[in-house]
């Protein structure tokens, strides 16, 4: 499941809506819905976003949250460390090659230090 996904099912159970009602109401497939929900399709489009904050009657920060968690839930992701010291190379392939067997407070400490390492470089600049 992605981040997305859990704000979709969130948003339908906390207004009491299904996949089948959401979907008719979107023009699209329950099927497709599903699959957003589960991390089985990638980013959804903007115009698909725009819809969803639409249809829930989302404006303003509410959206722009939905939409940031939209841009951060590619199930499927690519990283290219082609030009980078040979220690992110590494990194993203122990990565690519463990997360599935991570646990759950590895992955918040792992995002946490990564979050800090951001804002710190921004705060340096």
């Amino acid at each position: 499941m992605t981040p997305f996904g859990e704000e979709m099912i969130r948003l339908r159970a906390e207004r009491g809506v299904t996949q089948k009602q959401m979907a008719q109401a979107l023009n699209v497939s329950a099927a497709y819905l599903s699959a957003l929900e589960h991390g089985k399709r990638g980013t959804p489009s903007f115009d698909f976003l725009q819809r969803v904050a639409g249809y829930f009657h989302i404006i303003w920060d509410e959206a722009d949250a939905l939409f940031a968690l939209a841009a951060q839930s590619n199930p499927r992701v690519t990283v290219d460390t082609s030009g980078l010291p040979p220690g992110h190379t590494i990194l993203a392939n122990l990565l690519a090659a463990r997360i599935r067997h991570l646990p759950n407070q590895t992955v918040v400490d792992i995002t946490q230090l990564l979050d800090n390492a951001q804002k710190g470089a921004k705060d340096s600049s």
